[in-house]
């Protein structure tokens, strides 16, 4: 099962993801970045607290201006191109 890094404010994306059998992983701190194939950020800060590529080489998805069906849809292809 891919795990799947969200921002912390986007609980609706959160939710959509757990519905389409992701593990979803709420990020909040560095420690929540490791092992992740997939970050989900809102496009206001899209290296979440500095983490994102220092920690990772997993995809960035951004959901501003996405709703939570297109943001399932971006992440499932880009962890599709991956496997």
């Amino acid at each position: 099962m891919s795990k799947i890094g969200v921002e912390e404010s986007l609980t609706n994306i959160q939710e959509a993801l757990r519905e389409k059998g992701f593990d979803v992983v709420e990020i909040k701190q560095e420690a929540d970045a490791k092992n992740l194939d997939c970050f989900v950020v809102t496009g206001l800060e899209t290296n979440v607290m500095g983490i994102i590529d220092t920690s990772s080489k997993a995809s960035i998805i951004e959901a501003n201006g996405l709703s939570a069906d297109e943001v399932c849809r971006e992440v499932e292809n880009k962890i599709n191109s991956i496997q």
